[in-house]
């Protein structure tokens, strides 16, 4: 059984990644700053504080790349409005022959994503504090 300390430290560790919803890279500066301070007190925080900088670079460029394919279907649509603007004729609407719904479909996966980043970071420092290892998936594995 660990430490209550280093549960509650590796608990910290990864509920920190929420401050990337206050300031910009936040998910991923400070559980990094976090990790840093406290990953020469014993094995289990060195443990933590990797799998939660590891999760929070990786999902930060799931939804970077995401997110650019968001503004690509956004400059598609864009750009078809003002074609059919400069050809105006009231007796027909404009249709988006379905790139309308591929943006909200990109829209829609951002938000999941995001839910599901929630959830695991959540599960992940209740493992903590359980005292625990938790493994996040699909993770891509920056520090080793």
């Amino acid at each position: 059984m660990k430490n209550q300390n280093e549960n509650t430290n590796a608990f910290l560790i990864h509920l920190s990644s929420f401050a990337g919803y206050i300031f910009p890279l936040g998910s991923i500066i400070t559980p990094l700053i976090l990790w840093q301070a406290q990953k020469d007190r014993s094995d289990f925080l060195d443990e933590h504080g990797k799998e939660a900088v590891n999760f929070n670079i990786s999902f930060g460029l799931y939804l970077f790349i995401l997110g650019a394919s968001f503004f690509t279907f956004f400059f598609r649509i864009f750009s078809k409005i003002l074609n059919k603007i400069d050809h105006v004729d009231f007796r027909h609407s404009i249709s988006f022959n379905g790139d309308f719904f591929n943006f909200f479909g990109i829209f829609s996966i951002v938000g999941i994503v995001t839910l599901i980043k929630i959830g695991l970071i959540i599960i992940a420092a209740m493992k903590a504090n359980n005292g625990e290892l938790y493994k996040y998936p699909f993770v891509i594995k920056f520090i080793k």
